[in-house]
């Protein structure tokens, strides 16, 4: 018998990573923010900015993507980590590895920090918030086909 986890498990995996990495980015963010409190009102609306642009330009079409992926699943038993495909954990690692790269080499300044991350972060919570609504709304029908491929001889 082989190990594995239902599709609900995906897409609520998938919601809880990308909401503990928006709250991760935004502590930072606003660790920035408070070294850096002028102009305040301009830099909401700058990460306000940073928001729309990733939310409506690339983590609509993430959340798209892997939610129709992990419903498509036919096996019975997915692998844990499968709620990202290769090319997605390859961005993942890499969007990490530019952070944490940035922030130590302090090639940008606190302000942008500030104001990227926290833009960015509300972004992945609110990504991470709809698969979760996603696993809610579904959960019924995404269990009655999980039993039903439980039940089906192989």
């Amino acid at each position: 018998m082989k190990y594995g986890v239902s599709r609900s498990t995906l897409l609520i995996t998938a919601g809880v990573v990308w909401l503990v990495a928006g709250l991760n980015i935004l502590r930072i963010g606003i660790i920035c923010w408070l070294g850096d409190g002028q102009y305040w009102l301009f830099k909401v609306c700058e990460a306000s900015l940073v928001f729309l642009l990733f939310f409506a330009f690339i983590f609509q079409k993430l959340y798209n993507k892997h939610t129709r992926r992990i419903s498509l699943k036919k096996e019975r038993n997915n692998c844990p980590f499968s709620f990202f495909d290769l090319r997605g954990w390859i961005i993942m690692v890499l969007m990490i590895l530019m952070g944490i790269t940035i922030r130590n080499l302090r090639l940008l300044p606190g302000s942008f920090i500030a104001v990227f991350y926290t833009g960015l972060s509300v972004a992945l919570s609110a990504t991470g918030i709809r698969f979760l609504r996603f696993w809610w709304i579904n959960r019924n029908r995404l269990s009655c086909q999980d039993q039903e491929n439980r039940t089906t001889p192989e």
